[in-house]
């Protein structure tokens, strides 16, 4: 039986176009890097940097019990949440661990929640499954979207030059509806970067020209590599990687997101609030390396010869020159500890997250 045909974005021809080395992601073939990864990762750290991320799926809650719904399927107190504003937070299983990271936007009318590519499909079933006794309709809209990201200390700057929306007022995690270069967008300033940005949700037929003009006003293509150097420097999770069914978001550091005395309760809300009386199973820790090599996604993190955890995403940073990673250890293990690269225990030390922060102005 053949394997199913990747799906492309509105981008894909200007990705070819630019050179871009293609590679299947969560069922879409994406683009890795143009002109390479430390490159494009220093353009959005000093500039600004272009990233295709309509791979992204929105799904829209509509109806009476809308925010019911929303209010039982995600951690965070959607009720809080103001119109124009952008919430973080995760969907859980019963017993605690993670179905995916989102983004919740409060409409006046209606909730948007942004979901990972890979989880999609299980996204849907998952709110479907939990919300059959509520009046909402849960609709997948992800085809009506191409989705950019413009990040960098330029990002504002180009922006408004394309823009009448006021991106000055607009704080971070809120969003406005108006118009860029013409074309209609939902203009959010998030991202997964570290850096000041915007989320640019245009209709499929707008991603092109927009892009184009994104380019020609000097934000450099960005590729999934530079993506992820950025992020994990940011300290961000990623889901499967950080963020599994098998982790909690206590355990995963985003506890911040996770609001337990919610009176609507999520699902999985009482077997989170019994791990933090009882203690996680597990931490995030971030590291530094401090011997030669890099860690990699699943290379073990051992004390005395011991295993006591697993890296959970590793790179040589483009900004701070060093190796740096995340890691599920043990809630006893401290400060320093051994990488297991090439069978080889390499010591390492926890560090502060976030490993970089940008200056603000």
């Amino acid at each position: 039986m053949a394997e199913e045909a990747l799906k492309r974005t509105p981008l894909y021809d200007e990705h070819k176009e630019a050179g871009a080395r293609l590679v299947p992601f969560a069922g879409w073939e994406m683009p890795v890097q143009y002109e390479g990864v430390k490159a494009e990762h220093e353009a959005v750290r000093t500039r600004a940097g272009l990233f295709d991320v309509s791979h992204m799926g929105e799904v829209v809650f509509r109806g009476p019990d809308a925010e019911r719904a929303v209010q039982r399927l995600v951690t965070r107190d959607v009720s809080r949440l103001e119109t124009g504003q952008v919430g973080y937070a995760a969907v859980c299983y019963e017993d605690g661990g993670t179905v995916d990271d989102v983004l919740v936007y409060k409409n006046p009318d209606d909730f948007l929640v942004v979901v990972n590519a890979a989880n999609r499909d299980k996204d849907v079933a998952h709110f479907r499954e939990h919300t059959g006794d509520l009046e909402v309709e849960i609709s997948d809209e992800s085809d009506d979207w191409a989705l950019l990201a413009l990040q960098g200390p330029e990002a504002a700057g180009i922006l408004g030059n394309l823009t009448d929306a006021d991106l000055t007022g607009l704080k971070y995690y809120r969003y406005v509806v108006g118009e860029v270069d013409g074309f209609y967008a939902v203009i959010s300033r998030t991202g997964y970067t570290g850096e000041d940005g915007f989320e640019l949700y245009v209709r499929p037929a707008a991603a092109a020209p927009l892009w184009c003009r994104l380019v020609e006003a000097g934000a450099a293509p960005a590729g999934l590599g530079a993506r992820d150097t950025l992020r994990l420097e940011a300290g961000m999770c990623l889901y499967g990687n950080e963020l599994d069914e098998e982790t909690t978001p206590l355990e995963a550091g985003i506890g911040f997101a996770v609001h337990l005395d919610k009176e609507e309760e999520f699902v999985g809300q009482g077997a989170l609030r019994r791990q933090k009386g009882e203690g996680p199973r597990k931490k995030l820790v971030g590291f530094k390396v401090e011997g030669r090599g890099i860690a990699r996604h699943e290379h073990p993190v051992a004390v005395g010869g011991e295993t006591v955890g697993t890296v959970t995403s590793g790179t040589q940073s483009p900004t701070l020159g060093e190796a740096i990673g995340l890691a599920l250890v043990a809630p006893g293990v401290e400060d320093s500890f051994d990488v297991v690269i090439r069978d080889r225990l390499v010591p390492a030390r926890a560090v502060p997250l976030p490993f970089y922060k940008r200056e603000k102005e």
